[in-house]
């Protein structure tokens, strides 16, 4: 699950190093987001972000490699999960920041270049595998407050909840075309929030929770 990056103005921490490395990842974003994986080089990437070639070779060495910090960068950058008192509450402010990052102009473009580029290169493939274990271990709280409230039944698998929360969002996004909205966030969180009621991710023989 994506999440947004830090709000404007927000500061990260300085020094030459950090700059040089928000400079190329910006680069390397935009890149990404207009013309692909494909279009990744690290010569280009250090021309456009005004950085030596030695050093984004020597830092960074591989496409693959630029991708994956591009991934952990963002993955730091995102916004912390939603407390809202409530699983369908906490599950729908998931989904809906998955919806605007999805739809974002350029986001939307980012997330889909480095899907493809997961599917040939094998480092891209587990910087964005790390990218969504991150993301749903920083959702998992949802899933475990509503178990010490009596949501959901005991023994209910986070990890798995948070990931069908998001499951058909990409769907659409990646096999459909259909446009994401508000709506499907909620459909999708109303929909998980019901199966983990009834014990879909609960531990076999687990009675789900009624009155909820």
């Amino acid at each position: 699950m994506p999440g947004s990056a830090a709000a404007p103005g927000t500061q990260r921490p300085g020094g030459r190093t950090a700059r040089v490395r928000e400079a190329v990842l910006q680069a390397a974003g935009d890149t990404l987001a207009a013309d692909g994986f494909d279009a990744l080089d690290l010569g280009e990437i250090a021309r456009t972000a005004g950085v030596g070639k030695t050093t984004v070779y020597r830092r960074w060495g591989s496409p693959g490699a630029l991708a994956a910090d591009l991934l952990a960068d963002m993955a730091e950058q995102s916004l912390p999960r939603a407390d809202t008192g409530t699983l369908e509450g906490d599950l729908r402010a998931n989904a809906r920041l998955v919806v605007t990052t999805l739809t974002d102009p350029r986001q939307g473009r980012l997330f889909k270049a480095l899907i493809a580029a997961s599917l040939c290169n094998e480092q891209a493939a587990e910087a964005l595998h790390r990218f969504y274990a991150v993301r749903i271990e920083e959702w998992a709280g949802c899933v475990t407050d509503a178990v010490a409230r009596g949501e959901i039944p005991a023994g209910t698998d986070p990890d798995a909840v948070v990931a069908a929360v998001s499951a058909p969002l990409y769907y659409a996004l990646l096999n459909t075309g259909r446009p994401l909205t508000d709506t499907e966030a909620a459909r999708a969180a109303r929909a998980v929030a019901e199966a983990a009621r009834a014990g879909v991710w609960a531990p076999s023989g687990t009675e789900g929770v009624t009155g909820s």
